[in-house]
């Protein structure tokens, strides 16, 4: 019975492992200068499975992007309330999903 389950462990195991990587366009109002796009920065920067290099602000527009590979995705709920921590306002949130393999990284 034991080695079973050990063969039925092995056999989960060896499946590649399959997780959502998402594209987050978020409209935030109060971006006004560098220094604020710094805070919001660190903040997204901070949330689990934000690939870092994909944070991008643009000030003049108010639009905060990133890049999130996790198991569950981020709900508005969580952003809005990350934005709100920050000083800012979330107005808008967009997501563009797409499916990545990991096994084959």
């Amino acid at each position: 019975m034991f080695m079973k389950w050990i063969g039925i462990t092995m056999l989960i195991l060896s499946f590649p492992v399959r997780s959502a990587e998402i594209h987050y366009q978020m409209r935030v109002d109060g971006l006004a200068c560098p220094f604020c796009a710094y805070g919001m920065e660190k903040k997204i920067k901070a949330l689990a499975g934000v690939d870092k290099h994909s944070v991008v602000i643009e000030l003049n527009r108010g639009i905060v992007s990133f890049v999130a590979d996790t198991q569950v995705p981020l709900t508005g709920d969580v952003l809005k309330v990350l934005v709100n921590d920050a000083g800012f306002t979330l107005q808008h949130l967009e997501t563009t999903p797409s499916i990545k393999n990991k096994a084959s990284q």
